[in-house]
């Protein structure tokens, strides 16, 4: 079903301009148009120049928002392509009032467009649609499709870092980035039963887990390790 359009959401979307990067793509064939390059300067995008990290799929900003605090060392660019959700997390980070971090709406098949290459340090994919359907899995955002995206973005030894509650996504996430180049490190069949330390929660995670699904998660890398 499709989400009822907000009040005043294009109101609201303007009061959050200055943390907020909109994306305007006339050219839908993505393949196209992320050819034709809008960097984003982050050198004045953001307070300061730190290490940038990337969230595809922000939702309402939880995470994003609990790790900008948590990180202030690092500089967080959150993604979302829905409006009706994105204004949400913007309202948030502006309220707490976080240098370190700042959004840009689009969907994920433009972030060459916008993102130099060997720029990110860190993707996060959490609790992305796993579009269980055969038919539909090249929208999901561990495809072959995005990998590409990503390794063009990452910088040398980066990592990905994806959770979810699906283990049939989770299963497929393996074998693509398996299929594309990557190891692994840190895989958890049930994180929050887990030894791992720091996780910081989606609003989708606390609903799963509070229901007892189990939440698996991975840190997926190409390149040389630094560590």
């Amino acid at each position: 079903m499709r989400m009822r359009k907000k009040k005043n959401l294009e109101e609201r979307l303007e009061n959050v301009l200055d943390i907020l990067y909109i994306s305007e793509i006339s050219d839908r064939n993505f393949n196209t148009a992320k050819n034709e390059k809008d960097y984003i300067d982050f050198d004045s995008f953001f307070a300061k120049k730190q290490p940038l990290y990337l969230e595809i799929g922000c939702g309402k900003g939880k995470f994003a928002v609990e790790f900008a605090k948590k990180n202030p060392d690092i500089n967080l660019l959150a993604v979302e392509k829905t409006g009706n959700v994105i204004v949400e997390a913007c309202e948030k980070a502006k309220k707490e009032e976080l240098p370190n971090l700042r959004f840009i709406k689009c969907g994920a098949e433009y972030l060459e467009k916008y993102i130099k290459e060997d720029s990110i340090e860190r993707i996060f994919l959490n609790f992305s649609c796993p579009f269980p359907k055969k038919a539909y899995a090249s929208h999901r955002l561990t495809h072959a499709k995005f990998l590409n995206i990503y390794k063009n973005i990452l910088k040398e030894g980066a990592e990905i870092h994806q959770k979810t509650d699906n283990i049939h996504f989770f299963e497929f996430s393996l074998e693509s980035f398996s299929n594309n180049g990557f190891s692994f490190k840190n895989i958890s069949l049930d994180l929050h039963k887990s030894d791992f330390e720091g996780n910081i929660e989606t609003e989708y995670e606390q609903k799963f887990a509070s229901l007892g699904f189990p939440i698996y998660r991975l840190e997926a890398y190409v390149g040389e390790k630094n560590d």
